[in-house]
């Protein structure tokens, strides 16, 4: 990729223009003749070094032949693109095509930019941008504005100017702010310019796979109904083994399902987030992690029924020793999931992001969800609902009950002994 930098040039009522010399257009043969030829003549109108006198006035005469030279529209290619000499003055287009500028040769390179941000200013009710200086910048961009307060500083990218604004105050900290009527898209993409704008950008292919279109398809189509399977199975396995618990157990996956459906879809509204097949195989994934604290609190349940509590009595202790499993169990899953996030890319990065997020919700739905609508039922006068029978725990309160039995008729002979 062709290299760029992103460069503040003087406005055209200060600073004195280096020697009177025309920079030779490209011979290294990148270019053809004539393309040589359009930049030479380019270079000769709108870098003309006699643009700006030895007084730092403008020659009128000369700008308005290099501003009439210029053609300002959004597909105009311009021959100077990346071809300008920076030691020179430069008249360029700007503002989106709107204006023509007469610029001053460089006076700081945008390698001296240390970051870029876009940001809401409340006070002005506003989006702004946000920009600091490396060291040498820092002092360079100081002195300049505390000389040109009142100015123009116009920040160029390719011999276009991407932002001119007005010098209010001198800036000794480096930390500038530039404001302007901006949306949130064009605060972000000036900060984009400005933060990246100086690197010399090449792409280079470590590995391409050429897909079609119904191979794609085939492949979210595939993963969606290997998604419902589980989900099929998970709910056939509740319903057999727990009964009415397991009617809980598939409210509550709904509602975790409905959640993460909702948070995807804001997160693509925010930051443009894309559901992509690795995603997909970390919601799968997730199911299972869901339905895992589901049994873990059902068996913690079964637990204290066999030791001949009630399941009155049983849910609050069994929730107690559940949630210590539980949420180990989901921080030993969302450590992995945020571990890979970080250290992989492409779509590991997408099924660590789903996997994680889902183990988040998965706790969201537990302690909010399923453990109220478990002690609801343990409370309930309806005999259906509160018969042990029903909710799968008959077998275990049996054995409890015998087990409770035993322990008392043991006491009882230990006292008549």
């Amino acid at each position: 990729a062709q290299q760029q930098s992103t460069t503040p040039a003087a406005p055209s009522s200060s600073a004195t223009p280096p020697p009177s010399s025309e920079a030779p257009a490209p011979s290294d043969g990148s270019v053809d003749a004539e393309t040589a030829k359009q930049i030479q003549a380019a270079k000769a109108v709108r870098q003309d070094p006699k643009l700006i006198g030895a007084d730092g006035q403008a020659n009128q005469e000369l700008v308005a032949k290099a501003m009439a030279s210029l053609t300002c529209a959004p597909n105009a290619k311009d021959a100077l693109e990346g071809n300008d000499d920076p030691k020179l003055p430069l008249v360029a287009c700007g503002d989106h095509n709107t204006y023509k500028y007469l610029l001053e040769p460089e006076f700081l390179p945008g390698t001296e930019i240390a970051d870029s941000n876009s940001g809401y200013d409340s006070q002005r009710g506003q989006w702004v941008v946000n920009l600091s200086f490396k060291s040498a910048g820092t002092k360079t961009w100081a002195d300049f504005t505390s000389k040109n307060q009142g100015q123009q500083a116009a920040f160029v990218l390719d011999t276009q100017v991407v932002s001119a604004p007005n010098i209010q105050v001198a800036i000794l900290d480096g930390n500038t702010q530039i404001t302007g009527k901006f949306t949130q898209s064009e605060a972000k993409d000036l900060s984009d310019i400005l933060k990246y704008g100086s690197l010399p950008l090449s792409f280079a292919s470590s590995d391409a796979t050429t897909v079609s279109a119904t191979l794609g398809l085939a492949s979210l189509q595939a993963g969606l109904i290997a998604g419902g399977i589980g989900l099929l199975v998970v709910f056939v396995y509740c319903l057999f083994y727990y009964r009415l618990l397991g009617v809980l157990t598939i409210l509550s996956l709904a509602l975790s399902g409905a959640l993460v459906f909702a948070v995807l879809v804001l997160l693509g509204r925010w930051i443009g987030y894309t559901l992509d097949l690795a995603g997909i195989a970390g919601l799968i994934i997730a199911i299972g992690i869901t339905a895992d604290s589901f049994v873990i609190y059902f068996e913690r349940l079964k637990d204290e029924i066999r030791e001949g509590r009630t399941f009155r009595s049983a849910v609050p202790r069994g929730w107690v020793r559940a949630r210590r499993t539980i949420l180990a169990s989901d921080a030993v899953s969302f450590l992995a999931a945020a571990i890979l996030y970080v250290i992989a890319v492409g779509d590991v990065q997408g099924f660590a992001f789903t996997l994680g997020m889902s183990t988040v919700l998965d706790l969201v739905v537990v302690y909010l969800v399923t453990h109220p609508l478990v002690a609801m039922v343990s409370t309930s006068k309806n005999a259906f609902l509160s018969n042990p029978r029903h909710l799968g725990l008959g077998a275990v309160q049996q054995l409890g009950s015998q087990r409770k039995k035993a322990t008392s008729v043991g006491r009882a002979n230990v006292k008549e002994a």
